[in-house]
């Protein structure tokens, strides 16, 4: 049969994504983009503004493979099954569990056409769902999945609710997965989940991400592994003192920071304060020097003020971000910050967004412009006719003249100055 995917939100949900089309083919089916026998939509539901796309999808699937079954499969799969299932021209509604099951309901509804739902509560899941690792088309990094579920609780957040309690994959997996890649010619490897800084609490031996990063980096030492998104309490002096002394980790450490007022930290049900997070940064700056520092805010949450908004915009001068994703507050229903009081208004809190993207911006540059002139190693990833870009160990893109090289050669280049999307290079 012919297999279609889209995907919505997160590494994870990419990662998944690949994997189940790795176990599509496997079956001896092929992907298509479209008149295809069956169209799995990879769900997001972070926001409500994640559950409109689902939609909008959705309705663009439908118009290209117009006598598919559709699957959807995901986050708002999960949190919202009934409203999924009723969705027009849906088929089959899986949640987050037990992915690979999602291939035999999709075979048998191309036979019988009728409709399943088989959303679970997982959050009585107890096992790592263990999926194929691999490289999503088009790309030269690979994803290795090695961390499921939450037990953060913040109070803007729905995925606790949507991917359930933290599971690992044992250690020695995760490390016979990254050596596959690195032998199926991988050059980087995006070691992800959705909280990877709980990593290994559910196995036996308790290991911890840094056990987990030090023998993958051990294990395939020509790969350049880079890590997720960090809970900030995870950077201990310990992580930095056994880390550093792998240049094959790259020099990229993303923070989730929200915001940079302590009391909205505190109705955020964050697990720090400003003061913790910013030693978290000097010690990075002071273990992995010139290190790209990204970060994560949202404006205007139930209660912020100006003065708070205002607390938080010189925090994040005093923090010096390389980079930062800026969301205005959406509410999500279901989590405890939709029912808080003091909403701010969407205008004020799209208007803090704009301010704060600004001063990001600003800081961008001002991270980029010491690189300007210095040569470095990068991965090169699909050109085009104008352009080839590639990656190097911090957060930003390289560009470089077309035909450079091949997708997934390694090579030094000369960083010439700051480009609309990263940075200018040449091939030394």
């Amino acid at each position: 049969m012919k297999f279609c995917f889209a995907t919505l939100g997160c590494k994870v949900n990419q990662f998944e994504t690949q994997a189940l089309a790795q176990l599509a083919q496997q079956r001896g089916h092929v992907l298509a983009e479209k008149q295809a026998d069956v169209c799995i939509i990879n769900t997001c539901t972070v926001t409500s503004s994640g559950d409109h796309k689902t939609l909008r999808v959705l309705h663009k699937l439908q118009k290209e493979n117009p006598n598919a079954i559709v699957a959807l499969c995901g986050c708002f799969a999960q949190t919202e099954p009934e409203q999924a299932a009723a969705m027009d021209g849906v088929h089959i509604v899986c949640g987050t569990s037990d992915r690979a099951a999602v291939l035999d309901l999709c075979e048998q509804a191309v036979r019988d056409r009728k409709a399943v739902c088989t959303v679970t509560d997982n959050r009585q899941r107890q096992a790592f769902e263990q999926l194929p690792a691999g490289i999503l088309p088009g790309h030269t990094r690979a994803l290795l999945k090695v961390q499921d579920g939450c037990d953060n609780y913040c109070t803007y957040c729905i995925i606790p609710y949507a991917r359930g309690h933290v599971r690992s994959l044992p250690l020695a997996e995760a490390v016979k997965q990254a050596q596959q890649l690195a032998a199926s010619g991988v050059r980087e490897i995006v070691v992800t989940g959705i909280e990877i800084a709980s990593y290994g609490r559910d196995l036996p031996d308790k290991p911890t991400l840094i056990d987990l990063m030090e023998q993958l980096c051990e294990a395939a030492p020509d790969v350049r592994f880079r890590l997720g998104s960090l809970e900030p309490r995870l950077i201990t002096d310990e992580f930095c003192r056994r880390l550093r002394r792998f240049s094959n980790l790259a020099r990229h450490f993303h923070l989730s920071l929200q915001s940079g007022c302590d009391a909205t930290l505190r109705r955020m049900h964050r697990r720090y304060t400003t003061a913790q997070f910013f030693a978290v940064v000097e010690r990075l700056r002071a273990a992995f020097p010139a290190c790209s520092i990204t970060t994560d805010v949202i404006t205007g949450f139930p209660g912020e003020t100006e003065q708070e908004f205002a607390q938080t915009m010189d925090f994040l001068k005093t923090c010096a971000f390389a980079s930062m994703h800026i969301f205005p507050y959406s509410e999500r229903s279901g989590t405890p910050a939709a029912s808080m009081p003091d909403s701010v208004p969407p205008q004020v809190r799209a208007q803090r967004a704009t301010a704060a993207r600004a001063l990001a911006a600003q800081m961008s540059q001002d991270f980029l412009r010491p690189f300007i002139g210095k040569t470095i190693c990068v991965v090169l990833e699909h050109g085009t006719s104008e352009a080839q870009p590639a990656h190097g160990d911090w957060h930003f893109s390289v560009v470089l003249p077309p035909d450079t090289g091949r997708q997934g050669d390694v090579c030094r280049v000369r960083l010439t100055g700051i480009a609309q999307n990263g940075m200018a290079a040449e091939k030394i």
